[in-house]
């Protein structure tokens, strides 16, 4: 089965979680995660998306991901090279 994009993520690389590694917010948006906690790093370049097979990616290969996966019609995404969470659902 070929990966696929899962849901929005933000790596709060300032929070370890238990054994270490840095914390990852899952959420249907951006936005949605960004209101669960004020702690949650809002810097872009840790705004991505969590695949399939677990792995955090950021917005661009995101989006080539889900071009190739057909999770998005590519005529109407909204800013180019980047993947929004909007442009999934």
């Amino acid at each position: 089965m070929r990966e696929r994009i899962l849901c929005a993520a933000i790596h709060n690389p300032d929070e370890k979680n238990f054994i270490g590694e840095p914390l990852v917010y899952c959420g249907f948006r951006h936005s949605d995660i960004m209101m669960q906690s004020r702690l949650v790093s809002r810097n872009p370049l840790h705004q991505g998306f969590i695949t399939t097979t677990g792995r955090f990616v950021d917005r661009i290969e995101a989006l080539q991901i889900a071009i190739k996966c057909n999770q998005v019609d590519d005529s109407k995404i909204i800013k180019g090279i980047f993947l929004y969470s909007v442009d999934l659902y």
